[in-house]
Parts: C-alpha cells; structure tokens; sequence
C-alpha cells in the first residue's frame, strides 16, 4: 500500500515539476526573440558592412569621429576627417554614419 502511495506522489510530482518549469522556458524564449537574436542580425549586418567598405564611403567612428574612407588596409582604415585630417583607425571602430543610412531608404 505505501509503494502504490509513494508511486502516485512521484507521478503527481513529475506533472507539477514540467509545469513549474514552463514559466522559465517561455522567458528564455523571449529572451532569445527580443534581446540575442536581433543583437546577433545587427552584429552580422555591421561584420558585413566592414567587409564591404570601399574608398570614399562615409563612416562614423564609435567615438563619433565622422569622416570619410580615403584608403584601405588588412585590419585598419585611414579615415580622411577634413582640413587634411588623416587618422589610422580599427575597422571594427567603425559603424555606419546613419545620416547615410536615413537618405539611402
């Protein structure tokens, strides 16, 4: 009699276990739709951006140095910033000027 007891409490136990773990897997769902995956996109829009730069294309620092291209290395660009203003920046120190973001839609 008490091993058909104990049976039933570890059934009821298991369906209340699965049930008191749904609230934690719908909020990492949520997390995964609202927080990794468009970081992930936005990450993988700027890797492509980088690969595609070319001379003479506007980009902005994240400093918010503004400039534009004037010439191309492996893992560094020269950024032309005016008045003969020539800095050597990190490639991935640059993200779309988002003036010309706004004016290509």
């Amino acid at each position: 009699m008490k091993i058909s007891f104990i049976l039933l409490q570890a059934a009821e136990s298991s369906d209340g276990g699965w049930m008191s773990m749904l609230p934690l897997f719908l909020i990492l769902v949520v997390f995964y739709f609202f927080f990794i995956r468009p970081q992930t996109k936005k990450n993988k829009e700027q890797k492509k951006f980088r690969e595609e730069l070319k001379k003479g294309d506007k980009v902005v620092t994240i400093g918010g140095v503004h400039g534009k291209v004037a010439e191309i290395k492996e893992t560094t660009i020269v950024l032309d910033c005016g008045n003969n203003i020539k800095l050597n920046i990190e490639k991935t120190a640059v993200v779309m000027d988002t003036a010309e973001v706004g004016q290509k839609k």
